[in-house]
């Protein structure tokens, strides 16, 4: 099978802005991207993107999940990253119009059409390092996936790193391929140095977030995560659990963590720790790794993790059609006629 994210539609929905206004959407081959060499972007990072996917449900309708909080985050992360600002509606209708397009493609359930809006300044202008980039460039990419635990939900490995950040403060709501790029290295030492997954960033000893995923501890009935601040990523899938998790009767606290109580509140018969994102929906974790100790959660490697299961299960219901969508999430795309 195909890595996660490596097959693509071969079009994708396309706009640019000239410095005064959008283009019409079109859809155009995925590889027709043409950039000049002094292109912002390639000098300075002027980036940005978002996941979500489509579903196809048992009466064959597809239905993408939480369009309008992705539309809004990357107008969030654009505005931010001080890139032309675009109508939601605009993007609303790009992703609508490349779904609509390969709606027969899009994979039956547990599979799913991955989507990915990008936003990138595109201004030929090496000399503007502290100017943004006056044009831009926004496509939408699709990619059939399937099943993320196909080979069944093996616990994740976390290094706990309490001496950096994945990205600067200012930037950790922007979701930019930058971010991406800064906590790289720490993630390929962790994983040569103590065998680890991801790298939880707790720095000056606040549990925050791994390079890819918001983190959530899950200690009896009650649910532990950081407070939404401007330091790091404000997860659709993270809200999405949240809201279910409080809707199931679970205390949801939203607040500092410190690794000192994360370490030990894990030792904890039946404490559970997962990772939010789109692609997995919500990961076991089964061992921290701190100051060359390993602490598995829980107490127990072996032990199941109900609560990690329940709450996944209970997104994917209403993600795959087979749970009422209470709070409004599903957009239904009308087929072409």
């Amino acid at each position: 099978m195909a890595a996660f994210g490596s097959v693509f539609m071969p079009r994708m929905a396309y706009s640019t802005f000239d410095g005064q206004q959008w283009s019409t959407p079109t859809l155009v081959a995925a590889d027709s991207i043409s950039l000049h060499p002094g292109a912002h972007v390639l000098h300075y990072a002027s980036t940005c993107f978002e996941g979500l996917k489509a579903f196809r449900h048992d009466d064959n309708s597809i239905n993408i999940f939480r369009m309008s909080a992705s539309v809004k985050r990357l107008q969030q992360s654009s505005q931010l990253l001080s890139l032309p600002s675009f109508d939601s509606q605009l993007l609303d209708d790009m992703i609508v119009d490349i779904v609509r397009h390969y709606a027969d493609e899009v994979p039956a359930t547990p599979g799913s059409m991955y989507i990915r809006p990008t936003h990138i300044g595109t201004e030929p202008a090496i000399g503007k390092a502290a100017s943004p980039s006056k044009t831009s460039m926004m496509y939408v990419l699709l990619s059939p996936v399937g099943d993320y635990f196909s080979g069944g939900a093996r616990k994740l490995r976390l290094l706990v790193e309490d001496n950096a950040m994945r990205c600067a403060p200012h930037m950790g709501m922007v979701k930019s391929g930058g971010n991406y790029a800064s906590a790289l290295q720490p993630i390929l030492n962790a994983r040569q140095e103590v065998d680890a997954d991801q790298v939880l960033f707790c720095p000056n000893g606040d549990v925050q977030e791994t390079g890819a995923a918001n983190f959530l501890l899950i200690d009896g009935n009650e649910i532990i995560t950081k407070a939404l601040d401007s330091s790091f990523l404000h997860g659709n899938t993270r809200a999405s659990i949240l809201t279910i998790a409080r809707d199931m009767g679970f205390t949801v606290s939203e607040r500092s963590l410190s690794v000192d109580e994360l370490l030990e509140r894990v030792a904890k018969p039946g404490c559970e720790a997962a990772l939010s994102g789109t692609a997995a929906v919500l990961a076991p974790v089964g061992t921290l790794i701190y100051q060359g100790q390993e602490y598995t959660v829980g107490g127990n490697a072996e032990a199941d993790t109900p609560k990690t299961t329940q709450l996944r299960a209970a997104l994917n219901a209403i993600q795959w059609g087979q749970a009422p969508d209470t709070h409004g999430w599903l957009q239904r795309v009308s087929p072409i006629k």
